[in-house]
């Protein structure tokens, strides 16, 4: 399978190296076409893959061609794509809020496939949410899937309205996991813990909770409900999320995700 990538930024890199480990794809078969002159630089260094800044001539080359630019470059390069895909070639787009019909619209192009992947496909360990047009066929609904899943776990939907709602929940929430780690390594060396003890004590602790819950086959707030004791200091830490009025936050952030994800689709 030859894969062609327009935009070589972090999400991009992330899908390359994935397919790339994982042995999907060859380096002699992964074109890539970037606007930096140091990301080219980079990428072709780094993965030993043909670069150009290009995108005509790099989209050119790929059976699957991945859009991964920033939103604010999507118009401009659809200008430049329009018209100069073939029919058997599948569009696999990966960036944040650019809907089907304005790809399809924007590349005179009908065979495309809407994804939102999440930074920990870095190291496989990512999900994907994914759903195409009408004339994606099969062995390119299999194309897909295969670049999806060597990032992690991938998700078919058949309504695209699901796209937007998982760029708020699994897109954007590697970033409130990470800032729930912040705060509560800040938190443990606040009341004398070292940090690099406080580091790996909240790591694993968020590490291990999150396989319990998964190999338990137990909902979250029964297993919340087990490790508290009334009374007890889980209890306490508790009551206190609960006055800060936690659960609503969490729901504002993620509601607040989710409606600038449908603004910047249009």
């Amino acid at each position: 399978m030859k894969i062609a990538f327009i935009g070589g930024g972090n999400m991009g890199e992330a899908v390359l190296s994935a397919i790339l480990n994982k042995g999907l794809s060859t380096k002699q078969a992964i074109f890539v076409s970037d606007i930096s002159e140091a990301r080219r630089q980079h990428l072709e260094q780094e993965y030993c893959v043909s670069v150009a800044s290009d995108n005509r001539l790099v989209a050119e080359r790929g059976d699957v061609v991945i859009l991964a630019v920033k939103p604010q470059n999507l118009a401009e390069v659809m200008a430049e794509l329009n018209g100069q895909l073939k029919l058997a070639q599948l569009v696999l787009s990966i960036i944040a809020g650019a809907k089907i019909d304005t790809l399809c619209r924007g590349l005179n192009h009908s065979s495309v496939v809407r994804a939102m992947p999440n930074t920990p496909g870095q190291i496989g360990e990512g999900i994907s949410v994914w759903t195409a047009t009408a004339e994606v066929t099969e062995p390119q609904k299999g194309w897909a899937a295969s670049i999806l899943g060597v990032m992690g776990k991938e998700v078919y939907v058949a309504d695209e309205k699901y796209i937007d709602m998982a760029t708020a929940v699994s897109g954007s929430g590697p970033a409130y996991v990470f800032l729930f780690i912040e705060s509560l390594v800040d938190a443990a060396v606040d009341i004398g813990l070292p940090r690099d003890m406080a580091q790996e004590l909240v790591l694993q602790t968020l590490l291990g909770s999150g396989r319990f819950l998964q190999k338990s086959g137990r909902e979250s707030a029964e297993l919340r409900r087990m490790v508290t004791s009334p009374g007890g200091t889980t209890a306490e830490a508790l009551l206190q999320f609960e006055k800060g009025g936690f659960k609503d936050l969490v729901l504002q952030a993620v509601t607040a995700a989710y409606e600038k994800a449908k603004r910047l689709g249009g």
